[in-house]
C-alpha cells in the first residue's frame, strides 16, 4: 500500500497516511479539520545488488582496456 502525503490549506500541517489505491482521499485535516490536498513528493528509491548498470556493466569496459 502506498503512503500519501497531505497538506492542510488552512493551518499548513502536513501528515502521511498509508492508504489503499481504492480508498477515497482524505478531505479534512487531522489537526484543525480544514480542507486538505494531496502533495506530490519524491519517493526514496535505492538500487542495490547485482544486475544494475553501475555494478555490472560500467566496469567491464575498463577491465578490458587496462589489460
Amino acid at each position: 500500500m502506498p503512503i500519501y502525503e497531505y497538506k492542510c490549506t488552512q493551518c499548513g500541517f502536513t501528515f502521511d497516511v498509508l492508504q489503499k489505491l481504492s480508498d477515497p482521499p482524505i478531505r479534512k485535516c487531522t489537526k484543525c479539520s480544514g480542507v486538505t490536498n494531496k502533495v506530490i513528493s519524491a519517493s526514496g528509491l535505492v538500487f542495490k545488488g547485482s544486475g544494475w548498470y553501475i555494478t555490472d556493466y560500467a566496469n567491464k569496459g575498463k577491465a578490458k582496456d587496462e589489460k
